[in-house]
């Protein structure tokens, strides 16, 4: 991701999509790691077949038909693509769902042994966490024209019931997943880096500072609060 602007500058635009896909397999690989060494092989591969095909399809229904994320649509410049709709993207909720599972899993402090109810919290708090990201996200990607609005209000562009979309999508993969713990550190590290270098890309190369300031301080509090309840849980 660091590379990313200085690829820009040097070949141009056009290696963006090569650059962005490379990141986001970077990050796929390590967070897949993780989770692996705390589920084992075959619950990680059951967990990433099931994350990709429930939003891929919400992606695939959202895409078509306007829900839940508003009318959109993507573009072709993100390959290869099934159902029009890009392949990485079924990855990149994977790349960052288990650190939004840890976020919540810190702020909450779930376990899987928990009630239903206790669970319909976890999964509350871990798709508000995750939604947060998007704040960066969504304004970036479309500035790209990796997918585009059929009307571009709202936040910075962005239709405002995008977020519920994403709220619903993450909060409904959570509960049919029902993950069991996982490492706190290590996810909540990739969570705070991808909140420091979306904060610092956006503010510093990409030209967004309003969405850079808004998901500093959006996803920087959920990150402080899992920060603060896990030190306080392992005191």
């Amino acid at each position: 991701m660091i590379t990313v602007p200085i690829q820009s500058w040097i070949w141009g635009e056009e290696v963006l999509p090569r650059a962005i896909t490379i990141g986001l397999f970077a990050q796929f690989i390590v967070v897949t790691s993780i989770v692996h060494q705390a589920w084992g092989l075959k619950r990680t591969a059951i967990t990433f077949i099931a994350v990709a095909v429930m939003t891929w399809l919400a992606e695939f229904i959202g895409s078509s038909t306007g829900l839940p994320f508003g009318e959109y649509s993507y573009t072709d410049i993100l390959q290869p693509q099934f159902g029009h709709v890009p392949l990485i993207i079924p990855i990149a909720w994977f790349m960052m769902l288990p650190s939004a599972w840890v976020v919540a899993q810190s702020i909450t402090g779930y376990d899987n042994k928990k009630t239903f109810r206790q669970h319909i919290i976890f999964a509350s708090v871990s798709a508000l966490a995750l939604t947060a990201w998007d704040l960066f996200l969504d304004p970036q990607m479309v500035n790209w024209n990796f997918w585009i609005w059929d009307t571009p209000v709202g936040y910075f562009g962005i239709p405002w019931i995008n977020y519920f979309g994403w709220f619903i999508t993450s909060f409904i993969v959570t509960l049919v997943i029902r993950p069991s713990r996982l490492p706190t550190i290590p996810l909540l590290v990739v969570y705070g880096v991808v909140w420091f270098l979306q904060s610092f890309g956006q503010f510093f190369f990409w030209n967004q500072q309003g969405p850079a300031i808004v998901g500093f301080f959006v996803m920087g509090f959920f990150l402080v609060f899992a920060i603060m309840r896990y030190r306080g849980q392992t005191q």
